[in-house]
């Protein structure tokens, strides 16, 4: 019997001092004071080698050696980011960095649902610009995107995305024109500026995660039916004669699992009277916590698209936000100020799942 016991207290040993250690990470909790939110960052993404054993072994594995393709006019691997995404093989299953030097490409990119993994990486000194004048009219909507990123694990970070189509006067059919349509799971975005004017960014399906972007537009320009965390973005509401509204999330019902939250971001523009969102859909979830708004945004806030019967069932809500344009006294009743428990499950990368899934910018 005593032999017995001190095998197993000499297994329990073994066990406990030869174990792999797993690093812990920082909370998902984002701080509420924004000089902290990208120390907080820092210590909660972390590059690959210490965030291994807390990424969902597929993720570990695909991103452990990433290959490298070079685009620039007149060199590099490949002279056009189309030709870069077209090398890369269907059923792709490791991360393929397509690297793209300054300058302006003028082309309407599709990255298909069977090629997951690829990243699209601009230089954050001498972004480069990626613009093409799709429009509603021409292609449809959701297909008239500069970039159309269909596959999962899709990233983005510094680079300039243009649809350069003219703004919308009221007159012309099909006008809407996107600049960005993210469709794919698990997709992120660091750095990236999105410009146009009605539909700019189509956060179309999926769980997605905005780091330090700019997005522009006049109406609905962050539109579709994708869960996301907008993080130390600024939203930039562009003039117009017209309807001014950032947000139409197409959420139907409440058992649908999607939704918008702004963290940490600013509302600018020189727009008059822009609403945060309006009731597209019959259910929206779009919240906006610490969050600067200017005087561009319309005191009440928020609309119910001239359907009153949407006033039950959306889910608008504001935390702790400043500014002139944040001011609760004039907001539509039917939005809400929450509650720091009302806002917990807003402020957290747990919104979006993102500690199982998400790296920090890449690097080469």
């Amino acid at each position: 019997m005593a032999r017995n016991f001190s095998r197993f207290y000499a297994t329990i040993f073994m066990v406990l001092f030869f174990a792999p250690i797993v690093l812990s990470q920082g909370s998902a909790q984002i701080p509420a004071e924004k000089s902290k939110v990208n120390a907080w960052f820092d210590s909660t993404i972390k590059p690959l080698k210490e965030s291994a054993g807390t990424l969902d072994p597929d993720v570990a594995k695909a991103e452990a050696e990433p290959k490298i393709i070079k685009v620039k006019k007149g060199g590099g691997d490949f002279d056009t980011i189309t030709k870069a995404i077209e090398s890369v093989p269907i059923g792709n299953s490791k991360r393929v960095i397509i690297s793209i030097a300054p300058g302006v490409y003028n082309e309407k990119i599709t990255i298909d649902r069977n090629k997951p993994y690829v990243t699209l990486l601009g230089d954050p000194k001498n972004m480069p610009n990626v613009t093409f004048d799709g429009t509603a009219k021409k292609y449809g909507t959701v297909d008239s995107g500069t970039i159309i990123a269909l596959s999962s694990y899709f990233v983005a970070a510094y680079i300039n995305i243009v649809n350069s189509a003219p703004q919308p006067d009221g007159k012309m059919v099909g006008a809407q024109a996107v600049a960005l349509r993210v469709s794919g799971d698990r997709s992120a975005f660091y750095g990236v500026n999105l410009y146009g004017f009605q539909d700019t960014l189509c956060d179309d399906r999926g769980n997605h995660f905005f780091k330090d972007c700019n997005i522009r537009g006049t109406v609905d320009f962050i539109f579709g039916s994708g869960k996301s965390l907008y993080l130390n973005s600024e939203i930039y509401v562009e003039a117009d004669p017209g309807l001014t509204v950032i947000t139409a999330q197409a959420r139907e019902s409440e058992s649908e699992d999607t939704g918008y939250s702004f963290v940490h971001g600013k509302v600018t523009g020189d727009a008059k009277g822009a609403f945060l969102g309006r009731a597209w859909k019959s259910s929206p979830r779009v919240v906006y916590a610490y969050s600067e708004m200017s005087k561009v945004v319309n005191p009440a806030g928020w609309s119910h698209n001239s359907q009153p019967e949407r006033a039950k069932t959306v889910f608008y809500g504001e935390y702790k936000c400043t500014g002139e344009g944040a001011s609760p006294s004039g907001r539509e009743p039917f939005t809400k100020q929450l509650t720091e428990k009302e806002v917990q499950p807003f402020i957290s990368l747990d919104f979006i799942g993102a500690t199982k899934w998400l790296l920090p910018p890449p690097k080469i």
